[in-house]
């Protein structure tokens, strides 16, 4: 499988002078429709045309917490470009459309067909798990609508979703992490964080996109780092008794914990293993885990748990929509919502950024394949990172920056009850640390 090494000190900041310019508006309303008229017209020559953009993600269902932010940020961005885009001398006004997923792959794919054939978007934008992303992609491929993801690991999009480096997509295009990020996370932190373990990895990895992908990826590369995987195999989501793993990881003795599941299945995992007596010293977990609102609704159980973090207020970046540093969004977000900031906050405006950034480059932002051409050749440094889609892993695909966090009980005053601290930050320099790892209790 191929994957983009993780880049060496420096080169983040080499890259960071990159940067985009773009705009794209909304107004959020409870039915989903989001719209904004243009700017002032001039002339009937340069009369504003519309572009339609598409705008899917789980705001319901078992992965929600990935949808907290869309209310917020679509109002951000309206504010942001309520003037509209001018692209190839022309003035264009634009129509957000949003639509919930469900977080379910069949509703995913109605939504994105209603998208493309009722709604007649030019261009989709997708966030937050392969059950949401994989089928509007797919939707999108097959109507050759530009598409542009993020949030699932990348082999869980281009793999799970048949590509191969001889047969790549066209109209489909992705940034986020992928296996090679975070087996530099996990080995960096599990062996230099400073809490000695037998490297023996209990891991529970799902029969789902995301499970597969990990379990052909990272185990293969967990070994060659000399950790011995304790795999009891893959389970079926909605698993409501964990007995049979939870022994395995006890008899092997598996002082290291890794899973990638849906939120639910995770609660129900990890309540039956601490009252089954299974307490690993290390619990580094994927796909749940890395919002306030799911580690708050572990309670206590949840403190000391880690997770990659793809983006934080600590993230050395500004926007180049809003012009917000990382530190000044999730400021401003909690302000505006008397909500603790979370990390999707920053993949999803720099999926804005790519998207008003490569529809700026293009000279008709309604051609369908200049456009996802456009998509293919963007280079810029969003709130969330550097991206390039020039450089791989693979065609289509960009990944950024990622770093381990561990959730702790929250201190100094703070009005929220648990905060991440990032204590790795692996080959990324640039983005400090706040503390050291601390072992589970």
């Amino acid at each position: 499988m191929s994957a983009l090494p993780t880049p060496a000190n420096g080169n983040l900041s080499r890259r960071s002078v990159l940067r985009g310019t773009a705009g794209a508006a909304g107004l959020f309303t409870a039915g989903g429709l989001l719209t904004a008229c243009g700017g002032i017209k001039q002339s009937s020559a340069q009369t504003d045309a519309v572009l339609r953009i598409g705008y899917v993600s789980p705001s319901t269902g078992p992965a929600a917490g990935f949808g907290e932010t869309n209310a917020y940020l679509l109002k951000k961005l309206r504010a942001t470009f309520k003037g509209g885009l001018k692209i190839g001398g022309k003035k264009y006004s634009v129509e957000i459309v949003d639509r919930d997923s469900q977080s379910n792959p069949q509703t995913a794919a109605q939504v994105a067909t209603d998208l493309i054939n009722s709604e007649k978007i030019d261009l989709m934008l997708v966030t937050s798990t392969p059950e949401t992303v994989n089928p509007v992609a797919d939707a999108c491929e097959a109507a050759k609508i530009p598409c542009l993801s993020t949030a699932v690991p990348w082999e869980a999009w281009y793999f799970g979703r048949g590509a191969t480096p001889e047969k790549p997509f066209t109209y489909t295009y992705h940034f986020f992490i992928g296996v090679a990020e975070i087996h530099a996370a996990y080995l960096s932190l599990w062996t230099k964080g400073g809490v000695e373990t037998n490297r023996r990895v209990g891991v529970m990895w799902p029969n789902d996109p995301d499970g597969k992908a990990i379990r052909q990826g990272l185990g293969p590369q967990l070994k060659k780092s000399g950790f011995r995987i304790v795999d009891p195999g893959a389970y079926e989501d909605g698993t409501n008794d964990f007995s049979a793993q939870i022994a395995a990881f006890k008899k092997a003795d598996a002082e290291i914990f890794n899973t990638f599941p849906l939120p639910p299945d995770f609660a129900t995992f990890w309540k039956q293993a601490r009252q089954q007596g299974y307490r690993p010293r290390i619990a580094s977990i994927a796909k749940t885990g890395l919002l306030p609102s799911q580690i708050e609704a572990l309670g206590s159980l949840g403190h000391g748990l880690s997770a990659g973090f793809w983006w934080s207020p600590e993230f050395p970046y500004a926007s180049t929509l809003t012009l917000q540093t990382a530190r000044q969004l999730a400021d401003d977000y909690e302000k505006s919502t008397g909500k603790q900031w979370n990390q999707v906050i920053g993949s999803n405006m720099a999926l804005f950024e790519v998207a008003a950034h490569a529809l700026r480059a293009t000279s008709d932002p309604k051609d369908r394949g200049e456009l996802a051409a456009a998509l293919g050749k963007a280079q810029l440094t969003t709130v969330a990172g550097p991206l390039d889609f020039t450089s791989g892993p693979v065609k289509n695909v960009s990944t950024e920056p990622l770093v381990m966090a561990q959730w702790r009980k929250a201190t100094g005053g703070s009005r929220f009850a648990v905060e991440p601290v990032i204590v790795d930050n692996g080959a990324f320099r640039d983005i400090p640390l706040g503390g050291h790892l601390e072992p589970l209790r």
